[in-house]
């Protein structure tokens, strides 16, 4: 007997939903839903009732609208950079047709229902410590994009904290490869290497000199 939800004739916002398209992503029914609008969609069930996405984008796009118009997002045709980072962070959560859709949406990632307005995400980034070249950091990797699990970061503090990092514990301090590497000044390729070509032990692997070619004079 299925375990399944039925969500036939459920609502969801602006989405009634008609029918199972017998279509699962990662184990998710997707349901054919008709928007208030008029489109028809493709949506999964999860999404639908977690409360992640209840239109068929129509919603967003009166946001932004309402965003350009009334906060000033859009000057002299230009569109606050705040605005580009919510609207990539949506895409990759949500749109399967995203190359990066599959580590974010696709791993179960979501955006909280708040942050779907572009007004709230925008104003939730100007007072806690948005400015150009940071980027949206997840504090969990496995965590969604809402703003207990949110940071502004570097593109390489960023880059450190992604999920596929490892982390080496020495003398009771844990840093990434890349961080030991930068801190002993040596590659992170030697670093690696002498941890997975050479299988060195830890210590010998941070102690060990680097041994620099000679040159003759």
């Amino acid at each position: 007997m299925s375990n399944v939800r039925d969500l036939k004739g459920q609502r969801f916002g602006r989405l009634l939903v008609l029918y199972d398209t017998g279509e699962r992503e990662h184990r998710n029914v997707v349901w054919h839903c008709r928007c208030d609008c008029g489109n028809e969609v493709d949506i999964r069930g999860c999404s639908l009732t977690s409360g992640n996405t209840t239109s068929c984008g129509c919603y967003n796009r009166e946001r932004t609208a309402e965003a350009h118009t009334v906060h000033g997002m859009n000057r002299q045709g230009k569109i606050h950079p705040v605005y580009h980072i919510w609207s990539t962070m949506i895409q990759r959560c949500e749109n399967p047709n995203d190359k990066r859709y599959k580590d974010y949406g696709g791993r179960g990632i979501m955006v909280c229902p708040e942050w779907h307005n572009p007004v709230v995400f925008i104003s939730w980034a100007l007072v806690n410590g948005w400015r150009k070249g940071l980027q949206i950091d997840r504090i969990d990797n496995n965590g969604n994009y809402e703003p207990g699990n949110c940071r502004w970061a570097t593109r390489k503090e960023q880059q450190r904290n992604r999920r596929n990092n490892r982390f080496i514990t020495f003398n009771g301090k844990t840093q990434t490869t890349a961080e030991w590497a930068e801190e002993l000044n040596i590659l992170v390729q030697t670093l690696y290497a002498r941890i997975d070509a050479l299988h060195w032990p830890i210590e010998r692997a941070l102690t060990e000199p680097v041994r620099r070619p000679k040159y003759a004079s």
